[in-house]
């Protein structure tokens, strides 16, 4: 006798839990687009096979009128609009778009395209991809643009939204290491926000509505990576994107990828973007959360600057001939060389670090701190060093 599960629909799977998410990603996830350095040459091939498919057009065009291209897919009533990397140097959600574009394409993505309509921008700002600088080509933080308008790839944005009228808006981000999960020694790997439409931080019904998809996604996620959940602060400032779509009443949802322990590559993050993506618009598709309550939104942990790259602890130091025992911290800096990001690790903080973390740390255990200049670090110098008779090459014990 076969499985009863093997006659039931995705979105009946989903409702039992009966869904492998992480075998999911495995089986879409585009083998093409890899590592953190993502520009529009990377991406432009699979955009390019899908517009031959009828599923992707330019919808204009950037500072240096680089293509900044949409993806149209589905024909249900929810229409929702996502966009990616309007940071430049932010590249892990657009790797978990074009997973999903390859999940909606499936027999098992049917019922999303015949619940939703999707309009989809994967790279907003292809100059600042190509240089990897959060900013566009003008030097202008395109987060901090939504209200004056006065680049084109805002403009164009605006446009976007305007002309397609979404249900739903994500807007898709990256975030640094430093940011850990309140309440936890655990990075934030994923971050969520139902960004304020006021000063006041109130909770309307729009705003409502985004705090709800959160909570779905939430759910998922924490059975997958427990305790590496969090909530981005939600100060109000109107010239940010996702607070000027949720004031103009289009429920809106940030998601941050952050760090997942060895991941510099933000691979194992972008699985959970992807994961968080389909779970929450399943979560939609079935309707299922009348029992929502704000507290599921604000019990998630905070998001918060508790961690450094590396940490070295009871470090002897020499200070004026006068000798202490401290710790102290270590960051990377990320530099584009050769068309690869470059991952450089420089001394950042010297003290007692209380409530911070590492995502490397090494007791040192009265250990002397010695390097080619003397017996002490130096904030912003490269951490090359000894410990004892240890030496350390970019922050990593040889």
């Amino acid at each position: 006798m076969k499985n009863c599960f093997s006659f039931l629909t995705f979105a009946q799977l989903v409702i039992f839990e009966r869904v492998d998410y992480q075998e999911l990603f495995h089986l879409y996830k585009e083998p093409s687009i890899i590592g953190r350095y993502i520009c529009l040459r990377h991406i432009e091939p699979v955009l390019l096979r899908l517009q031959k498919q009828g599923k992707v057009s330019v919808v204009g065009k950037s500072v240096l009128a680089k293509p900044v291209y949409v993806y149209k897919n589905g024909s249900g009533a929810t229409k929702i609009m996502m966009w990616s990397q309007m940071h430049g140097n932010e590249s892990t959600t657009t790797k978990a778009l074009f997973d999903f574009f390859n999940f909606l394409d499936s027999e098992q993505g049917k019922e999303l395209k015949e619940k939703f309509t999707f309009y989809i921008l994967p790279m907003l700002n292809p100059d600042g991809a190509e240089k990897w600088t959060r900013n566009n080509a003008n030097d202008i933080d395109l987060n901090r643009d939504s209200q004056n308008l006065t680049q084109p790839e805002s403009r164009l944005l605006r446009q976007c939204i305007e002309d397609f009228q979404p249900d739903f808006c994500y807007n898709l981000h990256d975030q640094r290491t430093i940011f850990g999960a309140e309440g936890t020694k655990n990075p934030a790997t994923v971050s969520f926000l139902a960004p304020a439409y006021d000063k006041e931080k109130s909770v309307n019904q729009t705003r409502k509505k985004a705090m709800q998809l959160i909570v779905m996604m939430n759910r998922v996620l924490q059975k997958l990576i427990p305790g590496h959940i969090s909530r981005f602060d939600d100060g109000f400032n109107i010239n940010c994107i996702g607070d000027s779509v949720q004031n103009m009443g289009i429920p809106t949802v940030l998601i941050e990828a952050g760090h997942f322990p060895q991941d510099y590559q933000r691979e194992q993050t972008r699985k959970y973007i992807f994961i968080a993506l389909i779970a929450g618009l399943f979560g939609l598709h079935k309707e299922c959360e009348t029992d929502f309550e704000l507290s599921q939104y604000y019990n998630i942990s905070g998001n918060k600057k508790s961690f450094y790259d590396f940490i070295y602890k009871k470090v002897l130091l020499n200070y004026d001939n006068k000798e202490i025992i401290t710790n102290f911290a270590v960051q990377f800096q990320e530099f584009l060389v050769e068309n690869d990001i470059l991952f450089e690790a420089y001394i950042s903080e010297i003290g007692g670090l209380e409530g911070i973390s590492g995502h490397f740390e090494y007791e040192a255990q009265g250990k002397e701190y010695t390097d080619s200049e003397g017996k002490k670090p130096v904030i912003g110098k490269k951490a090359d060093f000894y410990l004892g008779n240890t030496a350390f090459k970019n922050g990593f014990p040889l």
